[in-house]
């Protein structure tokens, strides 16, 4: 059986930040029809195209640089693909890159997040931040499944950058993504709201980056 693995980056900005994880499934199906490429389908009593996302974005959030697995049936060059793909795909979503599949999911380890807090009080904010950040553990109340637990998400947590404009609070920082732990920039918002009485609002919460555990981009 001839059989290509293929992986593509995207982003998911504007309006498609609003697209659901089970609604980008449809989707996506609908732009790999649309786009008649040979995708390879699984063999059995029913079957599907095969094609799987490497990290669930959270409604609300933008990405450039989720990750999309898929085989084909014919090896095709991959300034094709991408062009076949994002001529079809919806609003708001391209396809950047496409590649072979160089390493297995089990690979990525972390992500990279950006986003903004806007106030009205914003010297105020940033010093609350900077005081939430140095404090010795950062405690959340995580939904998991076997009930709501308490974590501290502070040693897994890496702030990158902390920086005041005239209207915000902009940060950047890694946390833990994969098949194991997943954080997202609300649990620290969240530990922000407990901590301070300024209020804000949380704007452009972007994913930037999908990493390995040595920092390197996977691929």
């Amino acid at each position: 059986m001839f059989l290509i693995r293929v992986r593509a980056t995207f982003e998911k900005c504007g309006r498609a930040k609003y697209i659901s994880h089970l609604d980008l499934n449809r989707c996506m199906l609908r732009t790999f029809r649309r786009s008649r490429l040979p995708i390879w389908y699984t063999e059995g009593f029913n079957p599907h195209p095969y094609y799987s996302f490497a990290l669930a974005l959270s409604l609300g959030f933008e990405s450039s640089c989720e990750i999309l697995d898929f085989n084909l049936n014919e090896d095709i060059p991959f300034d094709e693909i991408k062009d076949k793909l994002n001529s079809v795909m919806p609003e708001g979503m391209r396809i950047i890159k496409v590649a072979e599949q160089k390493q297995k999911i089990t690979a990525i380890a972390k992500a990279e997040y950006s986003f903004s807090l806007v106030s009205d009080a914003v010297d105020s904010l940033y010093a609350d931040v900077n005081k939430l950040i140095a404090s010795p553990e950062i405690l959340i109340e995580k939904k998991t499944k076997k009930g709501i637990k308490t974590v501290d998400i502070k040693p897994d947590m890496e702030i990158l950058t902390c920086n005041k404009t005239e209207r915000s609070v902009d940060i950047s920082m890694y946390l833990p993504a994969g098949t194991q732990t997943n954080y997202n920039p609300t649990l620290f918002i969240e530990a922000l709201k407990k901590t301070t009485d300024i209020a804000f609002e949380t704007e452009n919460i972007r994913r930037t980056a999908i990493l390995c555990a040595d920092n390197t981009v996977f691929e």
